[in-house]
Protein backbone atom coordinates (compact mmCIF):
# COMPACT_ATOMS: atom_id res chain seq x y z
CA UNK A 1 0.00 0.00 0.00
CA UNK A 2 1.37 3.39 -1.02
CA UNK A 3 2.07 5.66 1.94
CA UNK A 4 0.33 9.01 1.98
CA UNK A 5 2.34 12.14 1.27
CA UNK A 6 2.29 14.96 3.83
CA UNK A 7 0.77 18.44 3.47
CA UNK A 8 1.92 20.75 6.26
CA UNK A 9 -0.23 23.70 7.33
CA UNK A 10 1.45 26.50 9.29
CA UNK A 11 -1.07 28.60 11.23
CA UNK A 12 -0.82 31.26 13.92
CA UNK A 13 -3.08 29.96 16.67
CA UNK A 14 -5.07 26.94 17.89
CA UNK A 15 -8.34 28.56 16.82
CA UNK A 16 -7.05 28.62 13.23
CA UNK A 17 -6.52 24.87 13.36
CA UNK A 18 -9.91 24.32 14.99
CA UNK A 19 -11.72 26.32 12.31
CA UNK A 20 -9.86 24.90 9.30
CA UNK A 21 -8.44 21.54 10.39
CA UNK A 22 -11.33 19.21 9.60
CA UNK A 23 -12.05 21.04 6.35
CA UNK A 24 -8.50 20.65 5.07
CA UNK A 25 -8.26 17.03 6.22
CA UNK A 26 -11.49 16.18 4.41
CA UNK A 27 -10.48 17.96 1.22
CA UNK A 28 -6.97 16.52 1.17
CA UNK A 29 -8.07 13.09 2.37
CA UNK A 30 -5.67 11.36 -0.02
CA UNK A 31 -2.80 12.89 1.93
CA UNK A 32 -1.57 13.15 5.50
CA UNK A 33 -2.46 16.65 6.75
CA UNK A 34 -0.45 18.02 9.65
CA UNK A 35 -1.00 21.40 11.30
CA UNK A 36 1.78 23.35 12.99
CA UNK A 37 0.49 26.01 15.39
CA UNK A 38 3.23 28.59 15.94
CA UNK A 39 1.33 30.42 18.73
CA UNK A 40 1.87 33.87 17.30
CA UNK A 41 3.02 35.52 14.12
CA UNK A 42 6.03 33.66 12.72
CA UNK A 43 6.89 36.69 10.57
CA UNK A 44 7.41 38.77 13.72
CA UNK A 45 8.36 36.26 16.44
CA UNK A 46 11.77 36.82 18.02
CA UNK A 47 12.25 39.78 15.67
CA UNK A 48 13.01 37.44 12.79
CA UNK A 49 14.76 39.15 9.88
CA UNK A 50 13.99 38.94 6.19
CA UNK A 51 17.18 36.89 5.76
CA UNK A 52 16.21 34.38 8.44
CA UNK A 53 12.49 33.86 7.80
CA UNK A 54 12.98 30.81 5.56
CA UNK A 55 15.17 29.25 8.23
CA UNK A 56 12.39 29.93 10.76
CA UNK A 57 9.85 28.18 8.55
CA UNK A 58 12.25 25.32 7.94
CA UNK A 59 12.71 24.91 11.69
CA UNK A 60 8.94 24.75 12.06
CA UNK A 61 8.73 21.95 9.50
CA UNK A 62 11.54 20.14 11.30
CA UNK A 63 9.29 20.00 14.36
CA UNK A 64 6.83 17.87 12.36
CA UNK A 65 9.63 15.75 10.97
CA UNK A 66 10.93 14.91 14.43
CA UNK A 67 7.49 14.36 15.96
CA UNK A 68 6.26 11.97 13.26
CA UNK A 69 9.62 10.75 11.96
CA UNK A 70 9.09 12.12 8.47
CA UNK A 71 11.83 12.81 5.99
CA UNK A 72 11.92 15.64 3.47
CA UNK A 73 10.68 13.47 0.62
CA UNK A 74 7.48 12.69 2.57
CA UNK A 75 6.24 16.27 2.09
CA UNK A 76 4.28 17.28 -0.97
CA UNK A 77 3.40 20.85 0.02
CA UNK A 78 3.67 23.51 2.72
CA UNK A 79 0.62 25.77 3.08
CA UNK A 80 1.25 28.82 5.25
CA UNK A 81 -1.76 30.87 6.40
CA UNK A 82 -1.16 34.35 7.85
CA UNK A 83 -3.06 37.44 8.96
CA UNK A 84 -2.19 40.67 7.15
CA UNK A 85 -2.88 42.82 10.25
CA UNK A 86 -3.15 45.82 7.94
CA UNK A 87 0.62 46.02 7.50
CA UNK A 88 0.52 47.30 3.91
CA UNK A 89 -1.37 50.51 4.70
CA UNK A 90 0.38 53.88 4.36
CA UNK A 91 2.22 54.93 7.51
CA UNK A 92 -0.01 57.99 7.88
CA UNK A 93 -3.01 55.70 8.37
CA UNK A 94 -1.58 54.58 11.71
CA UNK A 95 -3.20 56.98 14.19
CA UNK A 96 -2.35 57.78 17.79
CA UNK A 97 -5.22 57.11 20.19
CA UNK A 98 -5.77 56.44 23.88
CA UNK A 99 -6.57 52.73 23.51
CA UNK A 100 -5.51 49.76 25.60
CA UNK A 101 -5.09 47.44 22.61
CA UNK A 102 -4.36 48.13 18.98
CA UNK A 103 -7.65 48.87 17.21
CA UNK A 104 -8.25 48.07 13.54
CA UNK A 105 -10.65 49.90 11.27
CA UNK A 106 -11.24 49.49 7.56
CA UNK A 107 -8.89 52.36 6.70
CA UNK A 108 -6.82 53.00 9.84
CA UNK A 109 -5.03 51.47 12.81
CA UNK A 110 -5.30 53.17 16.20
CA UNK A 111 -2.60 52.68 18.80
CA UNK A 112 -0.83 54.34 21.72
CA UNK A 113 2.50 53.55 20.07
CA UNK A 114 2.45 54.79 16.48
CA UNK A 115 6.17 54.25 15.88
CA UNK A 116 5.95 50.69 17.20
CA UNK A 117 3.14 49.77 14.79
CA UNK A 118 4.77 51.57 11.83
CA UNK A 119 8.00 49.66 12.50
CA UNK A 120 6.07 46.39 12.85
CA UNK A 121 4.25 47.03 9.58
CA UNK A 122 7.46 47.75 7.73
CA UNK A 123 9.16 44.59 9.01
CA UNK A 124 6.22 42.31 8.35
CA UNK A 125 5.38 43.61 4.88
CA UNK A 126 8.98 43.12 3.76
CA UNK A 127 8.89 39.52 4.98
CA UNK A 128 5.47 38.83 3.44
CA UNK A 129 6.59 40.33 0.14
CA UNK A 130 9.56 37.98 0.19
CA UNK A 131 7.59 34.88 1.15
CA UNK A 132 4.90 35.34 -1.47
CA UNK A 133 7.62 35.11 -4.12
CA UNK A 134 9.13 31.94 -2.67
CA UNK A 135 8.23 28.69 -4.40
CA UNK A 136 9.99 26.24 -2.10
CA UNK A 137 11.34 25.82 1.42
CA UNK A 138 14.04 23.16 1.73
CA UNK A 139 12.97 21.82 -1.66
CA UNK A 140 9.31 21.46 -0.60
CA UNK A 141 6.70 23.43 -2.62
CA UNK A 142 5.57 26.38 -0.52
CA UNK A 143 2.73 28.89 -0.74
CA UNK A 144 1.60 31.58 1.70
CA UNK A 145 -2.05 32.64 1.86
CA UNK A 146 -3.57 35.55 3.75
CA UNK A 147 -6.62 36.56 5.73
CA UNK A 148 -7.27 40.27 6.04
CA UNK A 149 -7.29 41.86 8.42
CA UNK A 150 -7.19 38.49 10.18
CA UNK A 151 -8.81 35.06 10.16
CA UNK A 152 -11.68 36.17 12.41
CA UNK A 153 -12.42 39.06 10.07
CA UNK A 154 -12.67 36.77 7.04
CA UNK A 155 -14.44 33.79 8.58
CA UNK A 156 -16.72 35.51 11.09
CA UNK A 157 -16.79 39.15 9.90
CA UNK A 158 -15.37 40.21 13.28
CA UNK A 159 -12.84 43.05 13.11
CA UNK A 160 -12.84 43.89 16.83
CA UNK A 161 -10.22 42.44 19.18
CA UNK A 162 -11.36 39.08 20.52
CA UNK A 163 -10.24 37.18 23.60
CA UNK A 164 -8.82 33.68 23.25
CA UNK A 165 -12.08 32.29 24.67
CA UNK A 166 -14.13 34.22 22.12
CA UNK A 167 -11.88 32.98 19.30
CA UNK A 168 -12.24 29.42 20.58
CA UNK A 169 -16.02 29.65 20.69
CA UNK A 170 -16.27 31.11 17.19
CA UNK A 171 -13.86 28.56 15.73
CA UNK A 172 -15.78 25.69 17.33
CA UNK A 173 -19.04 26.98 15.86
CA UNK A 174 -17.43 27.44 12.45
CA UNK A 175 -15.95 23.93 12.47
CA UNK A 176 -19.35 22.46 13.38
CA UNK A 177 -21.08 24.43 10.63
CA UNK A 178 -18.82 23.05 7.90
CA UNK A 179 -18.20 19.58 9.32
CA UNK A 180 -18.62 17.22 6.35
CA UNK A 181 -19.52 20.17 4.12
CA UNK A 182 -16.22 21.05 2.51
CA UNK A 183 -17.93 22.07 -0.76
CA UNK A 184 -20.00 24.61 1.16
CA UNK A 185 -16.86 26.01 2.75
CA UNK A 186 -15.17 26.34 -0.65
CA UNK A 187 -18.26 28.15 -1.93
CA UNK A 188 -18.09 30.55 1.03
CA UNK A 189 -14.34 31.21 0.85
CA UNK A 190 -14.59 31.70 -2.94
CA UNK A 191 -17.49 34.15 -2.67
CA UNK A 192 -17.27 37.78 -3.78
CA UNK A 193 -17.65 38.98 -0.17
CA UNK A 194 -14.19 37.72 0.77
CA UNK A 195 -12.25 36.20 -2.16
CA UNK A 196 -9.78 38.32 -4.13
CA UNK A 197 -9.95 37.52 -7.84
CA UNK A 198 -6.88 36.74 -9.90
CA UNK A 199 -3.80 34.57 -9.86
CA UNK A 200 -1.79 33.89 -6.72
CA UNK A 201 0.60 36.80 -7.36
CA UNK A 202 -2.24 39.09 -8.47
CA UNK A 203 -4.08 38.52 -5.18
CA UNK A 204 -0.92 39.56 -3.35
CA UNK A 205 -0.52 42.62 -5.56
CA UNK A 206 -4.07 43.59 -4.57
CA UNK A 207 -3.63 43.20 -0.82
CA UNK A 208 -0.45 45.28 -0.86
CA UNK A 209 -2.28 48.34 -2.26
CA UNK A 210 -3.78 51.25 -0.33
CA UNK A 211 -5.79 50.07 2.72
CA UNK A 212 -6.82 46.71 1.24
CA UNK A 213 -4.91 44.84 3.96
CA UNK A 214 -7.39 46.17 6.54
CA UNK A 215 -10.47 45.08 4.64
CA UNK A 216 -12.19 41.70 4.53
CA UNK A 217 -10.21 39.85 1.88
CA UNK A 218 -8.56 36.46 1.46
CA UNK A 219 -6.85 34.36 -1.18
CA UNK A 220 -7.37 31.06 0.67
CA UNK A 221 -9.73 29.93 -2.08
CA UNK A 222 -6.62 29.37 -4.20
CA UNK A 223 -5.61 26.55 -1.85
CA UNK A 224 -8.32 24.51 -3.56
CA UNK A 225 -7.36 25.34 -7.15
CA UNK A 226 -6.20 22.99 -8.46
CA UNK A 227 -6.58 20.11 -6.04
CA UNK A 228 -3.36 18.41 -5.03
CA UNK A 229 -3.20 14.96 -6.60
Amino acid sequence: MKEKKVIAFIVEGPSDETALGSIMKEYFSNHEVQFVVVHGDITLKDYVTIDKIKVKISDTINEIKKKYRYCGSDFIKIIHIVDTDGVFIPDENVKEANVEKVQYGTCFIETKNVKGIVDRNQRKRLILSKLRKEGKVRGIPYRIYYNSCNLEHVLYNELTSLTDDEKRELSDEFADRYDGRVDEFIEFISGVNVAVAGTYQETWNFIEKDTNSLNRHTNMHLIFEPKVK
